[in-house]
């Protein structure tokens, strides 16, 4: 039998599932970045759906190739970006998942993923919406990485302007789905 896995090897980092309690491992720079991004429960629950299906990943301009078409525990994804010949592959592997409850309570629902063999980082990212007691909505994205070799760690400036850039991207795809754009 062969091994039809989108992406092979095992999680390849300290601390799995860290993202959803907020401490990472030692040794491991977090980033917790927070975005307002509108008002109520409707627009909860359109980010929560779109953050379950990869749509946050796809509106972020990501290439995304997955084994499930909801974010599952256990399911792989490939995330591709840059151009052309320049185009770098993230393999992860989500490592927990939080749904959205019914109603319009304070309530949080994403998912954390963390990287395999192959990804250019070692760590795990997380995605969530939030929806507070007073009806407000925000994205909370929660990373915490180490490169994963020494070509990765020699690039330090642009290895952070682009974990900037892309985080500025999921806010933007954040926003387009809370206001319901398609």
């Amino acid at each position: 039998m062969t091994d039809k896995r989108l992406a092979r090897g095992d999680l390849n980092y300290p601390g799995i599932g860290s993202t959803q309690d907020g401490v990472p491992p030692e040794g491991f720079p977090c980033l917790v970045t927070q975005a307002y991004l509108g008002e109520g429960a409707a627009t909860y629950h359109r980010v929560a759906r779109g953050i379950l299906t990869w749509e946050l990943q796809r509106r972020s301009g990501l290439r995304i190739r997955t084994e499930s078409v909801a974010v599952v525990p256990g399911a792989r994804v490939v995330s591709g970006f840059g151009v052309g010949p320049f185009r770098i592959k993230a393999p992860c592997e989500v490592v927990w998942v939080r749904q959205p409850a019914p109603g319009a309570g304070p309530q949080s629902a994403g998912f954390g993923y963390g990287t395999l063999p192959g990804h250019p980082a070692r760590g795990e990212e997380a995605f969530e919406v939030m929806l507070d007691a007073q009806g407000a909505v925000f994205l909370k994205i929660t990373a915490f990485s180490r490169p994963s070799n020494w070509f990765y760690a020699a690039g330090g400036l642009l290895t952070r302007a682009a974990q900037r850039h892309v985080t500025s991207r999921y806010i933007e795809g954040a926003r387009q789905l809370a206001t319901g754009e398609s």
